[in-house]
């Protein structure tokens, strides 16, 4: 086993409930760390994350022969969170065949002639599928609710209508993991300015970002309240301190590796016996 706390590694419930929002919790982010792994050792760390992204791998293909069950992994953050990075560094490396990446923007004309649930569960994954949402159902109750674009009593009702389509999702066989990437505001600070900085990274920036940054504490109340009411048994919300990159990395994996081993997958009987079968 790799060379960190043992109680911080060990792929078991106690491990995966380290981070998760108990239900019927409240949330208080001020009060949640936003900088993880103080007493680790980051070398071994950034080990025990290559040899838990190698085990994900090794288990997409069990998952997908299985075919019992899909995974949906949900990314929100505040701008600057790292959610496409995290994205890539965990799910990147595995088989792109068995494993999609969808992104939720402002709705199209088509998905805005629906209902807001209507574009998310035509991208929800199949079964042997692991879906990754980077962004979610959830801007319905953050981004719509931070700018006003439906009225309340509107909104409010999202998080039962939420609650009640991940439960489905769960009763038909798929697995639901969510992520919320824990940063300070100082840090998005930091990161807009890098982007500022770099000639390279100019396209990741709008002007727009500094409206959204001046709405800081409206999004940490509508964060919060959709964390709290919307951690269930069977779609728990995991909230990942975001701003030691390798800690993100490393969390968001072992969470994904413990929770697709308590699957039991295996692989599906034949039909025919392989000694048999003689190759000309």
């Amino acid at each position: 086993m790799e060379d960190l706390d043992p109680r911080f590694v060990r792929a078991d419930s106690k491990w995966l409930a380290r981070h998760r929002v108990e239900p019927g919790g409240a949330v208080d982010l001020a009060s949640i760390p936003s900088v993880g792994g103080r007493k680790l050792d980051k070398k071994s760390a950034r080990k025990a994350y290559r040899r838990s992204v190698r085990k994900l791998s090794e288990l997409q293909e069990k998952f997908y022969a299985d075919g019992r069950f899909a995974m949906l992994v949900v990314f929100q953050a505040m701008d600057a969170g790292g959610k496409d990075s995290t994205i890539r560094n965990v799910l990147g490396p595995l088989n792109p065949q068995g494993c999609r990446v969808s992104s939720f923007k402002v709705p199209h004309s088509e998905e805005a002639a629906h209902d807001y649930l209507w574009r998310i569960h035509r991208a929800a994954p199949a079964r042997g599928m692991i879906g990754v949402f980077n962004r979610s159902h959830y801007e319905d109750v953050l981004v719509v609710r931070v700018k006003n674009l439906v009225e309340e009593e509107r909104w409010r009702r999202r998080y039962e209508h939420i609650n009640q389509f991940e439960k489905m999702l769960s009763d038909e066989g798929t697995v639901i993991v969510k992520f919320f990437l824990h940063i300070s505001n100082e840090y998005q600070r930091k990161r807009l300015q890098r982007r500022l900085d770099r000639p390279d990274k100019h396209w990741k920036f709008s002007p727009a970002d500094l409206a959204e940054r001046a709405r800081w504490p409206k999004y940490t109340e509508a964060f919060e309240e959709a964390l709290a009411r919307c951690s269930t048994p069977h779609a728990p919300w995991h909230i990942i301190p975001a701003e030691n990159r390798w800690y993100r990395n490393l969390a968001v994996a072992r969470i994904l590796l413990a929770t697709m081993r308590k699957l039991d997958l295996s692989y599906p009987e034949v039909t025919f016996d392989p000694s048999e079968i003689k190759l000309t």
